[in-house]
């Protein structure tokens, strides 16, 4: 086990640590997934310094800690394999810790704010195109992808990837829809991530589809019940769509960036090439800066590229 990932006892990081947990649940209204990263980082921090330190880390430790100390961490994480996205995240992780000490625990640290996270080629977004979109929500109502799967199911797999391409939401946008939404509305009010509300528009294929799901779902009666369910009457997983969808696009003969993901990508760029402008797209997807949304223009210009080097007489 290296020393970047060796187990800590409870201790005085631990116990900042659930409380930095606590502020970015409560107060900062991350998503399970931020905050359950977050932890397990500074897990690893804890246990890293442990070791580097010989001692179990105190708050003066935290404060006096160097760039090489950081460094070090970091450097063990890549050691393990760690790519360099994935450095990025754990340094964010750190500052963000950092940031929440120096509030609440008076504890100041330089070093951390001047450090620099390796430099990652940019990846553009991997929608599925407007027809291959179309083709898995329909096959999603029309084949069954497993032999116990019952047709209500096949329903409702169709309607939660219909509002993930209709609407441009996030996984765990749709699924944190209730019951009580049903039927819907023109527009949805969407909370996403940091507890950031948007008004969503909601298309007519949109409504139909969820209002047919509703119609033969064997569950459900209060409005605060969740929208979606499992075969068991549980609400549903992310997981469950994730393995919907590669079983679709096993059949479709689609890659494997045909994610539920790539359905909201395939929103924006469809959006943005039929003249959508980025101020909309980007209030649309939710996005807190507009460079995120920006990243759809340049699928975009691949896109055209690829039409018109196909296209051209001279090709």
């Amino acid at each position: 086990m290296s020393a970047a990932t060796q187990k800590q006892p409870a201790g005085v990081l631990a116990a900042w640590r659930a409380r930095f947990e606590q502020h970015l649940k409560a107060e900062k209204r991350a998503s399970a997934y931020t905050v359950r990263n977050y932890g397990a980082t500074l897990a690893r921090f804890d246990g890293f310094l442990t070791a580097h330190l010989g001692a179990e880390p105190k708050l003066d430790h935290l404060a006096a800690l160097e760039t090489k100390d950081f460094r070090g961490f970091l450097a063990a994480r890549r050691a393990e394999g760690l790519q360099p996205q994935s450095i990025k995240l754990e340094l964010s992780a750190l500052k963000t810790f950092y940031v929440f000490l120096r509030k609440r625990a008076g504890i100041e640290n330089d070093a951390i704010g001047a450090m620099r996270g390796p430099k990652v080629k940019e990846r553009l977004p991997r929608p599925v195109g407007e027809a291959d979109a179309a083709a898995l929500i329909e096959t999603a109502q029309t084949i069954k992808t497993s032999a116990a799967k019952q047709t209500w199911e096949q329903t409702r797999d169709a309607a939660l990837f219909t509002l993930l391409y209709g609407a441009g939401l996030r996984i765990a946008e749709v699924l944190s829809l209730r019951w009580g939404a049903a039927p819907l509305g023109e527009t949805l009010r969407i909370e996403g991530k940091g507890g950031k509300t948007r008004i969503v528009p909601v298309l007519a294929a949109g409504r139909e589809a969820v209002a047919a799901y509703v119609a033969a779902c064997p569950y459900g009666a209060d409005t605060d019940d969740p929208l979606f369910f499992s075969a068991r009457g549980n609400a549903l997983s992310p997981r469950h769509a994730q393995r919907t969808m590669a079983s679709l696009r096993g059949v479709l003969g689609l890659p494997a960036s045909a994610t539920p993901h790539a359905l909201r990508h395939a929103f924006a760029t469809h959006l943005l090439s039929a003249g959508g402008d980025l101020r909309t797209i980007q209030e649309l997807l939710g996005h807190t800066s507009l460079a995120a949304t920006q990243r759809y223009t340049k699928v975009d210009t691949k896109r055209l590229l690829s039409v018109y080097d196909k296209a051209h007489p001279r090709s």
